[in-house]
């Protein structure tokens, strides 16, 4: 059972990565590329944060080590800002112009639908994971609080922001407002993933 674990995260691991591969290479061959634009997305860096946690789960497991603390708070992290990624694009941004960032449609259906997916089922299912104490909650919050400083910094200064409702131009009210939204809804969904981690369905 726990070799099929790190079986699965390896496979999903690597689909992330042809998915953005993919979608780099066709981009790049149809219009000029801006790495820092590209790679500045969430979804993109949310994809890597969550590539890197099911790579280095897939690893230990393969090799028949025990998975250290830091990769079981790795895929918390993962787990809550890749799912808030299929949410959020899923109700907000399905349709939306994106600057061509995601218009490769098998790349984009891994990256916002079946990624997110399978790494709430990959946390619900497989209790490959100790229980993660609620005090260190905060951590959720440590990668999208640097991204969106990031973001609003680069939106005052050179205009570039990868979602429409980040735009300065909406107004600095409807961006603080979107911001605290994201922040908060970061801490309860990280909280329900603290609280799953207590949940043993199947075990290694």
């Amino acid at each position: 059972m726990k070799r099929l674990f790190g079986l699965l995260r390896l496979v999903a691991g690597l689909a992330i990565l042809s998915a953005i591969i993919g979608q780099f290479v066709y981009t790049a061959g149809r219009v000029s590329i801006n790495p820092f634009n590209f790679f500045g997305y969430f979804t993109i860096q949310s994809n890597i944060i969550t590539m890197v946690a099911f790579l280095a789960s897939a690893y230990f497991i393969l090799s028949r080590k025990k998975q250290p603390t830091w990769v079981i708070y790795l895929r918390a992290v993962a787990t809550t800002i890749i799912v808030i990624v299929g949410i959020v694009y899923n109700t907000l941004l399905a349709g939306a112009s994106l600057a061509g960032s995601f218009d490769l449609k098998w790349s984009s259906n891994i990256l916002h639908i079946i990624i997110p997916i399978y790494a709430l089922v990959d946390w619900v299912l497989f209790a490959d994971r100790k229980k993660l104490p609620f005090n260190k909650l905060w951590i959720v919050l440590i990668y999208p609080i640097v991204w969106l400083v990031v973001i609003l910094i680069r939106g005052a200064t050179d205009g570039w922001v990868p979602y429409p409702f980040l735009d300065p131009a909406t107004g600095y009210g409807s961006v603080a407002a979107y911001s605290i939204a994201i922040a908060v809804f970061t801490v309860l969904f990280g909280l329900v993933v603290f609280a799953l981690s207590r949940v043993r369905i199947l075990k290694p």
